[in-house]
């Protein structure tokens, strides 16, 4: 059974940190790029960043220079450091696996909450 198990998410004021962590199982961790998407209230999902199996790590814009987004290839984790945290970074963070073998494979986490807020 695949799980992608998000945590870290909370309630943040603005300039302050969080660190997502998304832990899997059920999956060959190094058959699939990771990735972590958000969805705020009334918007479509959208990338935060793409972790390939090697290789660079890719943002959006929107977290370029404040997101940094990592790997564990041993732990099959897969984590997201966020500094200088805006409001409009408030939505559910989703974390992603698709397969690098079937690109129709993808899977998904339940989310994890971050509100940004003073």
């Amino acid at each position: 059974q695949v799980r992608l198990v998000e945590s870290g998410g909370g309630l943040v004021q603005p300039g302050g940190s969080l660190k997502l962590s998304c832990e899997t199982s059920g999956i060959t961790f190094g058959h699939y790029a990771m990735g972590w998407y958000r969805q705020a209230p009334g918007n479509q999902r959208e990338l935060v960043a793409r972790l390939p199996r090697f290789g660079t790590t890719q943002y959006a814009d929107s977290g370029k220079g404040r997101f940094t987004a990592s790997r564990d290839n041993n732990e099959n984790m897969v984590y997201l450091q966020m500094d200088s945290l805006k409001p409009e970074d408030t939505a559910v963070y989703y974390c992603n696996a698709h397969s690098l073998f079937n690109t129709q494979v993808d899977y998904w986490g339940q989310g994890t909450q971050v509100i940004v807020s003073s």
